[in-house]
């Protein structure tokens, strides 16, 4: 697969605002990493600390190889502000690659990157999660520190954690179904 789509989210006024991240890969390439959809400073840096929180977790680094990588924060027209969707972004470049392999239907991600892999605090969380609800998701995964806010709202189950290798954990198929041959594998829960 060198294509995938996951979710997140962005406050906008009041409310919250759904933002798709799509990443598309060619290999075989001189390197270029390309983000598109009106993105402002801290959105456009999501690409550098996304390379090294990889890097840091254990992945290669995007920059690292030669492929074009474009990610396109959708809808164009709405201004992308704020590190919201560094672990989005993080996520669809992994399962783009083949790193990892999940179903992000129903799933929405939010929270920064550091460089070492840890989710940074963000703000806005109680009206990103009431919209992440209304447009039907069931599961959000951010920064613990903003778990017990997104809890406030009822019918979504609020994966909080410390760092992008537990969100990768609790998602990744690959992995459970290694575990599960293994006879290892435990159910996490981030709250």
């Amino acid at each position: 697969m060198s294509f995938s789509r996951v979710y997140s989210a962005q406050t906008h006024l009041l409310q919250g605002k759904i933002v798709t991240v799509e990443v598309d890969i060619s290999k075989n390439t001189l390197h270029a990493f390309t983000l598109v959809g009106l993105p402002d400073k801290a959105v456009e840096e999501s690409k550098d600390r996304m390379s090294s929180a990889l890097k840091n977790s254990g992945f290669t680094s995007p920059k690292n190889q030669n492929q074009k990588i474009v990610i396109s924060l959708s809808p164009a027209d709405l201004k992308k502000e704020g590190p919201y969707f560094d672990v989005a972004i993080a996520l669809a470049y992994l399962l783009s690659a083949e790193e990892i392999n999940f179903e992000p239907k129903e799933k929405i991600f939010l929270g920064e990157l550091s460089l070492n892999g840890e989710l940074q605090s963000i703000k806005g969380v109680l009206p990103l999660t009431e919209q992440a609800k209304k447009m039907g998701f069931k599961e959000i995964f951010l920064p613990l520190s903003n778990a017990k806010e997104a809890a406030l709202v009822d019918g979504i189950t609020v994966y909080g954690a410390q760092t992008l290798k537990e969100i990768i954990n609790h998602i990744d198929e690959t992995k459970k179904k290694n575990q599960s041959i293994n006879g290892t594998n435990k159910n996490n829960t981030y709250t």
